[in-house]
């Protein structure tokens, strides 16, 4: 019973908060621009590398154009359900506000990413989703019913990886107070994995695909989609990318778990 109500109560969530984000719909359209333009402009430079110099290891431009939707597609599917939400968890903890969220009749995780889910991604959405329909148009693919099912599993895999890391650096701050710096880090990761991997240092390559897991919602399943070989993952590249979104979360709600029990306010 209670999760049919914690279910029935998290559309009324997702209402509120877009119906604020409404009260000022010319800023919003103006970021939904801004960020397109934004990346736009990124992707024309990395364009343009890509034709002075033929591939980027080994990548061509269409290829490349397909790793940067997906990127920004899970990227921005993940983080509306948990980057502006989790990044306020350190001001939550120091102002005390997160012992007032603790006793409401909802688990405080559905509440904090269904409360402030964020639709400010809508910009980033259209231009992944125009930039994908284009890549696909280009590359070589022999599209089947089980490949159409992986490239949207993957996809949805790759939201849940971004959405666990978010919200694992979040709930740090329970524990440590001071955990935003965290997403420096992050970020800088997620700078490289618009990348095709291949083309780091080794070290790199293993971060990007168990410390910090962010080659799985790019390189990786866009590697298997296009046939390419995967570094280290080789035949079982398909099937971690499918399965890293769940073991991230599963691996979020251990830690989230971990830092509820040990949170002691913002005094310590």
């Amino acid at each position: 019973m209670a999760l049919v109500r914690t279910l029935a109560v998290i559309p009324h969530l997702v209402r509120m908060f877009v119906r604020t984000k409404l009260e000022y719909p010319g800023a919003l359209v103006l970021s939904w621009v801004s960020q397109a333009v934004s990346y736009g402009s990124m992707y024309t430079a990395i364009a343009l590398i890509v034709a002075r110099f033929g591939t980027l290891g080994g990548w061509s431009w269409s290829e490349i154009a397909l790793l940067l939707s997906f990127h920004l597609l899970a990227y921005s599917t993940g983080a509306s359900f948990s980057f502006t939400q989790f990044r306020v968890m350190e001001d939550l903890v120091r102002q005390g506000t997160m012992d007032a969220l603790l006793v409401k009749p909802i688990s405080t995780w559905t509440y904090l990413v269904f409360s402030g889910f964020n639709i400010g991604y809508a910009g980033h959405v259209a231009l992944a989703i125009g930039l994908m329909g284009w890549a696909l148009t280009q590359v070589e693919v022999t599209w089947s019913f089980p490949l159409a099912l992986y490239f949207i599993a993957t996809l949805v895999s790759g939201a849940m990886v971004v959405c666990a890391l978010m919200t694992m650096i979040g709930a740090t701050a329970m524990v440590f107070v001071r955990s935003r710096h965290l997403y420096s880090i992050f970020f800088g990761f997620w700078e490289l994995a618009r990348y095709p991997i291949t083309i780091f240092p080794l070290p790199i390559q293993v971060l990007l695909l168990t410390a910090v897991p962010l080659g799985f919602i790019s390189t990786v399943p866009v590697s298997v989609i296009l046939g390419k070989p995967v570094p280290m993952l080789g035949d079982f590249a398909g099937l971690a990318c499918v399965l890293a979104g769940p073991a991230m979360a599963g691996l979020a709600m251990l830690h989230w778990r971990w830092c509820l029990r040990n949170y002691q306010g913002a005094g310590g």
